[in-house]
């Protein structure tokens, strides 16, 4: 049995995590920074990576005390790389390096959009590969053919806003503060989803890829009373907009499940052979959202597959059984492995139009 010391930092959460070869999750801590970034509504950097240098070693030292153990008695230290907010990350990686280097044991450098891609291998031992994943959080949005360890193929991509940031901004701009994802997710429940006529960006559309910022955007002009075109009205119809929060959370979240999922069923359609339709990232907490895709695979008589939602968002968890994964195929890195702000799982993805080539 290997055990490997996990260790994420890539964005505002600070996290560290005891995973051994046999999927169990000895012991693991995480540590929010939602307050301090909260007067902001949104992640400050420089107070993100300043939060991760004060917190994460005696965090680091506190989960190995919750398992009784130390470092003599783990295999390899694994931590995000990349991508994130550089400060941070640099913040994880050379706090792993130090210790690696301190107790002779091999460093892991983990791309944190593959700890997300391989979080349901931890928690679901019959998932085999290849597997379709539609990757959704606050900083990316991608469909990815999952053919193993390091091996990714990109089917599409946002060509402008991830959908969790989507969220977090529409929700700023119905007041529901920081984080906003779940907060929209509770007041949608309590609205008419077919209130608001929000569009549906590249739905139907021949492009493989998505599109969040019109969506984003219909949202200001629906809080802000504006007129909204009446779908499938001739140009320039509109129809008074004075909708109730609930209503346009509703009907904001309701878009963007019909986004992802006339997206994903194209994916399916294409792809070929695989053994599941899985979901991961922050979004995929979204109670309605993995509904939907549930509903969807049943179509293609596939398995659905989610983490649990304390392994969709941010943690050190998903990065330990990344870097045991790795570690297992005789993979590690130098000391001198860098700290990447951009990292494509699928670096060979033909660029796509906007700001997607980040992706």
């Amino acid at each position: 049995m290997r055990i490997v010391l996990g260790i994420e930092s890539s964005c505002d959460e600070t996290a560290a995590a005891l995973v051994t070869s046999e999927r169990t999750i000895l012991a693991q801590r995480i540590a929010s920074q939602d307050e301090v970034h909260r007067p902001y509504g949104g992640v400050v950097p420089e107070i993100a990576a300043r939060a991760h240098a004060e917190r994460l070693a005696p965090m680091i030292e506190a989960t190995l005390a919750d398992a009784g153990m130390t470092l003599d008695d783990v295999d390899a230290i694994a931590a995000t790389a990349g991508p994130g907010l550089i400060g941070g990350v640099m913040v994880g990686l050379v706090t792993a390096k130090a210790l690696a280097m301190a107790a002779d044991k091999p460093l892991i450098a983990v791309n944190h959009l593959e700890g997300h891609a391989l979080s349901p291998r931890l928690a679901d031992a019959e998932l085999e590969y290849p597997y379709l994943l539609l990757l959704v959080s606050g900083g990316h949005c991608q469909i990815l053919l999952v053919e193993g360890v390091g091996e990714f193929r990109r089917l599409a991509t946002t060509i402008d806003d991830a959908l969790g940031e989507a969220f977090d901004k529409s929700a700023k701009v119905l007041g529901l503060g920081y984080p906003g994802g779940p907060a929209l997710e509770r007041l949608a429940s309590q609205g008419d989803a077919k209130k608001v006529p929000l569009p549906r960006p590249l739905m139907g559309s021949a492009e493989p890829h998505f599109s969040f910022a019109g969506l984003k955007s219909a949202v200001l002009r629906a809080k802000q009373n504006m007129p909204l075109p009446v779908q499938g009205c001739v140009a320039g119809s509109v129809i008074p907009s004075a909708y109730t929060d609930a209503d346009i959370a509703a009907s904001f979240q309701q878009a963007a499940i019909d986004c992802l999922i006339d997206r994903t069923r194209k994916a399916l359609k294409g792809v070929g052979h695989v053994n599941a339709l899985v979901v991961a990232g922050g979004v995929a907490a979204n109670t309605a959202i993995r509904g939907a895709l549930e509903s969807l695979a049943a179509e293609f008589d596939l398995p659905f597959i989610a983490p649990p939602l304390a392994l969709c968002t941010d943690n050190a968890a998903m990065i330990a059984w990344a870097g045991i994964e790795r570690f297992e195929r005789g993979q590690s890195d130098p000391l001198d492995v860098s700290a990447r702000p951009r990292w494509p799982l699928d670096p060979d993805a033909e660029a796509v139009r906007g700001a997607g080539v980040k992706a």
